[in-house]
């Protein structure tokens, strides 16, 4: 668990954006998982100059733990939340059960750095994590998408957080972004399923990132009701929801047939498709992904 090169860019960015540092809480005691000459080349276009000493005791002044760094950022206060001392996290807890009530609305930012995908219940973590944050803070997330099967127990979907950090749940999406971590990859900013009235999906070769910036607009209570996929919504609410007592219709045989039939030519042709079309279904769809700069 830690901030890499993209991750280090994702901090800055959202403290260039307004995210206030002040009282900070890692989900899981963080790691700085860069050089010093990475590190100056991040800084320097937020106009951060530090020379090589400093730069050194930013990655090792804690044991290469990211407190230092997230003090630069502007952090009074850090907690770190752990199931386990062996990192040494300033609060044991298990993100499997909820939060006792003294974390709630505690922390100007909450930052989760690859622990929630290591977290069985997932409803519960993501809801203790959005209890955690102030009214007017944020959550910041820097979790695997695609390719990062057997590193944890998932990795997610922009959907997923579009509808979480939802008005529902008294939150709003500022930034969703989707990144490889290489880290001359670029910045895609991913456009809401739901607004696009499509699903946002996406097949490529390499580790990719989502990093989700999500800020709380308010205090209600955080998933009492379960989200759905925004297409089945649609889909749902197209069909005339049960209404009157009567069970809606059903399609008829032959559009179930079509649909069945369309899904198994889709699955054949990924099979037997030529590897220049294979890689030309790699490109981000620029209707869904916008390239955007990490810079200011």
């Amino acid at each position: 668990m830690g901030f890499d090169v993209q991750g280090v860019r994702f901090l800055l960015s959202a403290r260039h954006a307004g995210v206030r540092f002040a009282r900070t809480a890692m989900i899981g005691r963080q790691e700085l998982l860069l050089d010093s000459s990475a590190l100056r080349r991040i800084f320097e276009p937020f106009g951060i100059t530090r020379n090589d000493t400093e730069l050194m005791r930013l990655l090792t002044e804690e044991n290469g733990f990211a407190e230092p760094l997230l003090r630069l950022l502007g952090a009074e206060h850090i907690a770190s939340v752990d199931a386990s001392h062996y990192e040494q996290a300033s609060i044991v807890h298990d993100m499997n059960l909820p939060i006792p009530e003294t974390l709630k609305e505690s922390f100007s930012v909450v930052i989760d750095a690859g622990t929630l995908e290591h977290v069985y219940n997932f409803p519960i973590a993501i809801r203790n994590c959005m209890e955690m944050v102030e009214v007017g803070g944020h959550l910041l997330l820097m979790t695997p998408a695609n390719n990062f099967m057997g590193h944890g127990f998932y990795q997610f979907s922009p959907e997923l957080f579009f509808r979480v950090c939802s008005a529902e749940n008294g939150f709003e999406i500022v930034k969703a972004i989707l990144c490889e971590v290489d880290p001359r990859a670029p910045w895609y900013a991913v456009v809401d399923p739901a607004r696009v009235r499509r699903r946002v999906e996406l097949v490529n070769r390499r580790p990719t990132y989502l990093l989700i910036q999500a800020r709380k607009v308010r205090q209600v209570p955080i998933l009492a009701t379960a989200p759905q996929q925004s297409d089945y919504t649609v889909l749902w609410e197209g069909s005339g929801n049960k209404q009157n007592g009567a069970s809606p219709a059903r399609p008829p045989f032959a559009t179930r047939a079509l649909r069945v039939f369309a899904r198994r030519l889709g699955t054949a042709y990924r099979m037997l498709e030529p590897g220049g079309v294979a890689r030309l279904r790699q490109r981000p769809d620029r209707e869904l992904f916008i390239q955007v700069n990490w810079e200011p």
